[in-house]
């Protein structure tokens, strides 16, 4: 399975009953990052997934780090 959006992302966790939201995008991408390894580490889901579900994480994490940083300019 191939990711491109956060998104994406999202519905992988839905899949397995994770749901979230704690109200700050960065917050909620830093714990999508630990469930999906969480997942991996499970064996519930493989390398390739486990991957690029984490390139994109990793990814709108710089984005969103980027973002704060301009509004605090």
């Amino acid at each position: 399975m191939s990711f491109r959006t956060l998104y994406d992302v999202q519905q992988l966790l839905k899949r397995y009953g994770t749901f979230i939201h704690l109200g700050k995008r960065l917050w909620d991408i830093e714990l999508m990052f630990i469930e999906v390894k969480r997942l991996y580490e499970d064996k519930m889901i493989d390398k390739k997934t486990f991957i690029s579900a984490q390139m994109v994480l990793k990814r709108e994490h710089r984005i969103e780090e980027k973002k704060e940083k301009d509004r605090s300019k």
